[in-house]
């Protein structure tokens, strides 16, 4: 591990011994046994301590020790005002902790994002603090302020405790100047004023001054328009709302009940991932969070991946959330018409492509691990594997009929358009789905999703009844499925890679999913078993690879691909293997559901971007894929 400390807003990592491989094992038992069994093995390893919380225009990250660990405004690309997760020192605090040792206990309010932090001093009094973002149904639009809000309650006893607010701006490189008003804190020196509002004596705050909490007490923290309302109420108000708001959106998602606790919290980690303004969907909130300790590997994940639009896109359809679909829709849509060449892998969350790279060296990163990124060179790769995952997303608008004819009035120059960039880059080499630097190959994967496009724009074109696009569509099919088969490696009986290559990746368990292959067939079947053989780890994960890329090794296994092998399982047949791995991986999340984008195979530790919206659409598609082939109602 590069550094040998922590940064003060996290907490510390357990001694990394070697778990017995009992312990990887889930008892049968009921969902809330799962949940326990989680908890319990969260003791033994290294684990995100946060939260989250947001309203479609913000994330924050709350740590179990009552810390802001991380936000962004105002979007989720934008510096951080707060950074603790990166920098103990520049990244600034927001804090409410008692004078005395405590113990700590987070969740959330049921079937919402809303947060719940309970603190116990060691003499026992404690208290509550609620943490939510503003967001509910208002004058026929979503209100969704860069609004904060904290509520502090006591529990029992006299609770004494301190609460520190400390924002910065420019990633830590400016510290903001501070106002002191009647009845609030301003900010000022960043790109917007902030303010924060509170009926807390405001020389407590200003102060770092202790104080006995005896009643409910509350802090707004705005960014640009303050609150200009009535404080004790208004944030009432708000919390009433924004619980309603969860709680209905939850309700009208369509939502097997196989393991429906674990999808429900998933589905709502993936609905605060999605920038409403635009309809972008972003991989993570954090930055340079690394991969395995001392690794290098820390990437910005707070863009949106047109790439993996397919696994989103599928996502929100099992759960029938059209809203945020059509939103997507429109943000793919609006790249499209400003892309007259090729897509880029990845884009900013307003559509912005130019995404340089910087290393911030003044930033010590997480738990001494750096480079810390803002940016991403991926956005200059070529990954041509997008034109397909483009073209699959627009298929529900022929197949699926709550989608009216006018959503698909401009077919013939949609589809044409996606095939000619198929066929200008079918034959190209490029980046694959990992996004290799300095290494490029005629990749499977990226051919799949070529072929799969075609045979969307197939379907599509059938639908219309334009025969010179079926045509086309079908040629295409052909020349794409021609490199996959230079992929195939018949001595070994399984898909590499890349043509003419030797080395297996995790991604070409698509060919079963997507139904390339038929999934009952042997050659299928047999696929599977040597992915399996070299790739499964034996707690049950899953890594991409195990060549070297331009850093090496991959140390840690990647969680999206051990829930497409759990479909990958389901596809074929292998029904209770898919139950008992799904059940597995359960396990790896952190105290609250949520999941990293890399699990350490030796001690189950959570490593990359926190939480990884990617994971959570895999669990989610995993979950569902179960569920329709059991056929029925599902409890453990």
């Amino acid at each position: 591990m590069a550094g040998g400390y922590p940064c003060s807003a996290c907490f510390p990592m357990q001694n990394q011994t070697k778990i017995p491989q009992s312990a990887f094992r889930l008892p049968k038992s009921p969902e809330h046994s799962a949940k326990k069994f989680v908890e319990l093995f969260n003791m033994e390893r290294h684990t995100y301590n946060t939260g989250i919380i947001g309203n479609c225009a913000f994330l924050a990250h709350i740590n179990k020790n009552t810390n802001v660990d991380w936000l962004c405004w105002p979007r989720f690309d934008s510096t951080f005002i707060f950074g603790g997760l990166l920098d103990s020192k520049k990244g600034g605090a927001f804090s409410i902790l008692p004078l005395e040792d405590y113990t700590s206990h987070q969740y959330y309010l049921e079937n919402t994002n809303v947060l719940i932090t309970e603190i116990t001093a060691k003499s026992g009094s404690s208290y509550r603090i609620t943490d939510f973002a503003p967001r509910y149904f208002e004058h026929q639009r979503y209100y969704k302020p860069l609004m904060l809000i904290r509520k502090i309650e006591p529990l029992e006893g006299t609770p004494q405790i301190v609460v520190k607010c400390e924002p910065v701006s420019d990633y830590g490189n400016t510290k903001l100047h501070v106002n002191r008003g009647s009845n609030h804190i301003q900010f000022l020196g960043g790109d917007e004023n902030m303010r924060l509002t509170t009926n807390i004596p405001i020389s407590y705050v200003f102060d770092e001054q202790p104080f006995v909490l005896n009643d409910s007490r509350y802090l707004v923290l705005t960014y640009g328009e303050p609150l200009e309302a009535p404080l004790i109420s208004t944030a009432e108000r708000f919390l009433r709302e924004t619980i309603q708001y969860w709680r209905t959106w939850i309700k009208h998602s369509s939502i097997a009940t196989y393991y429906q606790p674990f999808v429900i919290r998933s589905a709502l980690a993936l609905k605060i991932h999605q920038f409403e303004d635009t309809g972008a969907i972003i991989a993570a909130s954090t930055t340079s969070l690394p991969e395995s300790p001392g690794s290098g590997r820390n990437w910005d994940y707070r863009y949106c991946w047109l790439r993996d639009t397919y696994y989103v896109i599928t996502a929100l359809n099992h759960i029938g959330h059209f809203e945020e679909m059509e939103k997507y829709f429109g943000y793919v849509a609006d790249i499209s018409f400003n892309e007259k060449d090729r897509y880029q892998p990845l884009y900013g969350v307003t559509g912005n492509k130019i995404l340089t790279e910087d290393i911030l060296t003044e930033l010590e990163g997480y738990m001494g691990n750096q480079p810390v990124r803002v940016g991403n060179q991926a956005y200059e790769h070529i990954q041509n594997d997008i034109y397909g995952q483009v073209m699959i997303s627009l298929l529900p608008l022929y197949t699926d009929h709550r989608f009216i004819f006018s959503e698909r009035k401009d077919s013939i120059r949609w589809i044409d358009f996606l095939l000619n960039k198929i066929e200008r880059t079918i034959d190209e080499k490029d980046a694959g789905i990992w996004e290799f630097r300095n290494m490029a190959d005629i990749h499977c994967y990226s051919n799949l999703f070529q072929w799969a496009g075609a045979s969307a724009a197939e379907k599509m074109a059938r639908t219309i009844d334009n025969q010179k696009l079926v045509k086309k569509a079908l040629s295409l099919k052909k020349r794409a499925a021609k490199h996959i088969e230079s992929c195939y490696d018949p001595v070994r009986k399984v898909y590499t890679n890349a043509a003419g290559g030797t080395n297996l990746d995790a991604s070409t368990l698509q060919l079963i999913m997507m139904n390339y292959l038929d999934p009952a067939s042997e050659r299928a079947k047999n696929h599977l078993n040597a992915l399996e053989k070299e790739l499964r780890t034996p707690n049950g994960l899953f890594y991409r690879y195990l060549y070297k890329d331009d850093f090496g090794k991959p140390k840690t296994t990647f969680l999206i691909c051990a829930f497409w092998y759990v479909e990958a399982l389901a596809s074929v047949g292998r029904i209770e293997d898919a139950q008992h791995e799904f059940a597995n991986l359960l396990q790896y999340s952190n105290h609250l559901l949520l999941f990293s984008e890399d699990v350490d195979e030796n001690d189950g530790s959570q490593w990359g971007n926190f939480p990884q919206a990617y994971s959570h659409v895999g669990l989610m598609n995993a979950a569902y894929r179960i569920a329709m082939k059991l056929d029925r109602p599902v409890f453990l």
